[in-house]
């Protein structure tokens, strides 16, 4: 891929641009920084959508981030980045952590977004919020104990099982080294960011795209509580649910997520005449 820095308000962000058409911006996640490259490349490929991966601060070679995160600071990002691009309108796409910027984004910024797709957003604000807090002042425990490499390390062994490592590169050659590298980053200032998040039904009702909630039929009960939650404050909502994924869907069903992604945005065009 050909990264390059882009100028956004007092940082510099990598972006790269795949393919040519209605942009299409794809908020990086937390922690495995290219885990939406392989999906993007798909929708690329269609020869109908140019699709803007970003790099957030802090990771790969954007711009330091200083603690704590914020999702309305990484939301902002993404504005300043369309607007340094030159692009008044995009599509956006958000996994997991980058579901909540999206959701931000998308709240804020409503004239910005053409249509909004969210694959399994944080699990805050649902009944089983407060055991997932739990889980991720756990992660903050541990990185103080043991340090920010080895608490990931652990972690995607207990999400992923012990094989993780083989089974990551083989999807995303490379992806454990820049895991290791990125492990500050997610520890020091998305974890944070995540436990301060809030959003509601008032910030929701803002939310004026056409939205696709896409899930993993095999995420576990706190992403099927992700699921419902998103169908109320959204009811507009298009649902998306794959068989046999996980919440890693973006990497082990690539194929079948970026279908249903690109499927989406054919069906919700940018204007005729609207500015991209």
């Amino acid at each position: 891929m050909a990264w390059s820095r882009v100028p956004v308000g007092d940082v510099s962000l990598e972006v790269d641009a795949l393919g040519r058409g209605e942009p299409v911006l794809w908020l990086q996640t937390a922690l495995l920084a290219d885990e939406l490259v392989p999906c993007a490349r798909r929708v690329a490929a269609t020869g109908r959508y140019a699709c803007l991966v970003q790099h957030r601060r802090g990771y790969a070679r954007s711009d330091l981030a200083t603690p704590p995160g914020s999702i309305e600071r990484d939301a902002e990002d993404a504005v300043g980045l369309l607007d340094a691009l030159g692009t008044a309108r995009a599509h956006v796409v958000g996994l997991s952590y980058a579901g909540a910027v999206a959701l931000r984004l998308a709240a804020d910024h409503p004239d910005r977004v053409v249509t909004l797709t969210l694959v399994e957003p944080p699990p805050v604000h649902v009944a089983a919020g407060p055991d997932f807090v739990a889980a991720n002042r756990d992660l903050l425990a541990r990185s103080r104990r043991e340090g920010p490499v080895a608490t990931v390390k652990g972690f995607l062994t207990m999400l992923s099982g012990p094989g993780w490592e083989e089974a990551y590169e083989a999807l995303l050659p490379g992806a454990p080294s820049r895991l290791r590298r990125d492990a500050a980053t997610f520890l020091e200032v998305d974890v944070p960011a995540l436990l301060a998040w809030r959003f509601g039904a008032d910030d929701a009702a803002r939310i004026t795209a056409p939205v696709l909630s896409v899930g993993g039929a095999e995420s576990g009960p706190w992403f099927a509580q992700v699921r419902d939650w998103v169908r109320a404050i959204l009811p507009h909502a298009d649902e998306h649910v794959i068989l046999g994924a996980g919440h890693d869907l973006a990497l082990t069903h690539a194929d079948e997520m970026a279908a249903a992604v690109a499927a989406f945005l054919d069906a919700h065009p940018l204007e005729v005449g609207g500015a991209p």
